[in-house]
């Protein structure tokens, strides 16, 4: 590398922009590296998503509440910043899943909504007789031919059927991607789908080889799950990140209003507040319409600005834990054919007992869809009183609340509609080209939960360094 020292800016404090900076910064410390780093962030504070508020001796979540084990990154940055002793496993149970007025249990043994065990697939009340002898033809119908990409709905429908597809995989899937399953690219989002027809000719047949294989090197028991937070909120992280950025200079409450090359190779970044920073690599961990509107003259970018996003909203209720009476499990999601408001309800005391004072019950409800997002528009008085009226119907409570907190994201959840990991590549190809040094990032690119947000950031941190090298 260069002795001469090189400018780096990361712009976005969210949890990829973090990432970025807190392994940027310690290669620098590690091997003396010749690069001044400069992290910038529209909000008064960093975290993005991850925002943790902590009322009455409750620890509640307004964002992300967890992150898988398997996805070692996440882990790894909790044990890099010293937090490993404070990570917590939630406690595993039953999720259900309303279909108009009925709570069915999610059938034993199925993976992400694919039944893997004929037992409990036959006995649930989730489809009909048809419906289940359609889904049983996913052992004799041949691989998909579909070259490239396909919709995940076009990919379950064609190997389970509708039934299966609208009343158990959409509504677990819709709840980690927001979104519309007949429009959701299959490479970009369960790609082992994919891989399970391919290399076993049955969905379900690969699908329950390749959980037989993960179940061997799982070490928790019966009753814990796969998901790992922290004690003290996700917040805890966030806070740790930044005291480790003593060395990294943090700009908070300035926004950057576009991004150019000059003519000496440099980059010039021109600040909302009428400053400029000039860098030689830059790490954009942006929402991607934020992204795009600093470089409006690049076409390359068109495809990336135009991306959806859905809104949606959190509804945190707390109640006297004996004032209402929860079934066996850990919350429920519901179905396209449900006529309710609320899109999954998260039993948070039960799935993460840490969150609530003992004798008190935490609900989380989630509010708003792809097609249906102008209920976040409505009061929070508004949006509480649905989602109450839902609450009654589906769990029989008629208790008011001790407290409700509401959080709207808006246009918070980009969609990886069908063709998206082909887009993505052709835009970063196109801006290594144009702007080398200059990498985009982040859960518009590459995965929305937190452990692919922070490989994002750890593989973006290492591409800056090796074009310094």
């Amino acid at each position: 590398m260069n002795q001469k020292k090189k400018k780096v800016v990361i712009v976005g404090g969210g949890i990829t922009g973090l990432t970025s900076a807190f392994y940027l910064n310690r290669a620098i410390n590690q091997y003396q590296l010749p690069i001044e780093l400069t992290l910038i962030e529209a909000n008064h504070r960093l975290g993005g998503k991850i925002q943790t508020e902590y009322k009455d001796g409750f620890v509640i979540e307004k964002g992300p509440d967890s992150f898988l084990e398997r996805k070692s990154n996440a882990k790894q940055l909790v044990q890099d910043v010293g937090l490993e002793h404070d990570l917590v496993r939630n406690t595993a149970g039953k999720t259900h899943i309303v279909v108009k007025d009925q709570m069915h249990a999610m059938p034993l043994g199925a993976v992400m909504g694919i039944p893997t065990k004929f037992g409990p697939f036959l006995k649930t009340g989730l489809f009909s007789v048809q419906g289940k002898v359609r889904a049983a033809c996913d052992y004799i119908l041949p691989r998909s031919r579909v070259e490239g990409d396909q919709s995940i709905g076009s990919f379950i429908r064609r190997r389970l059927g509708d039934e299966v597809a609208e009343n158990l995989v959409e509504p677990l899937l819709s709840g980690i991607y927001i979104g519309d399953i007949d429009q959701l690219s299959l490479l970009s989002t369960f790609p082992q789908f994919y891989k399970a027809e391919q290399e076993h000719g049955s969905l379900i047949r690969g699908l329950k080889k390749m959980s037989k294989t993960a179940s061997k090197t799982t070490l928790t028991s019966k009753n814990q799950g796969v998901f790992l937070t922290l004690k003290n909120g996700l917040q805890s992280l966030v806070d740790a990140i930044e005291t480790q950025l003593k060395d990294v200079t943090i700009q908070k409450g300035v926004s950057v209003k576009d991004l150019k090359k000059g003519k000496d190779g440099h980059y010039e970044l021109n600040l909302n507040d009428d400053e400029s920073l000039q860098a030689d690599g830059v790490i954009l961990a942006l929402p991607h319409p934020m992204m795009a509107e600093l470089m409006l003259d690049k076409n390359y970018l068109k495809d990336y600005k135009d991306m959806p996003a859905t809104t949606v909203a959190t509804v945190v209720t707390a109640f006297n834990e004996d004032a209402i009476n929860l079934a066996d499990g850990v919350g429920f999601v519901v179905s396209r054919h449900s006529d309710y408001t609320i899109t999954a309800c998260t039993w948070t005391h039960k799935k993460w007992p840490h969150t609530a004072p003992k004798g008190m019950a935490l609900l989380r409800c989630y509010v708003g869809r792809i097609g249906e997002e102008t209920v976040v528009d409505l009061s929070d008085t508004e949006i509480e009183e649905m989602v109450l009226e839902d609450l009654k119907k589906t769990l029989n409570i008629t208790a008011k609340p001790k407290f409700s907190i509401v959080t709207r994201w808006m246009n918070a959840f980009p969609q990886y509609n069908v063709g998206h990991y082909q887009r993505m590549n052709e835009m970063h190809e196109a801006l290594c080209k144009d702007m080398p040094g200059v990498y985009v990032t982040g859960s518009s690119c590459g995965g929305l939960g937190l452990p692919d947000c922070i490989t994002q950031g750890k593989v973006a941190a290492e591409k800056i360094r090796a074009y310094f090298e």
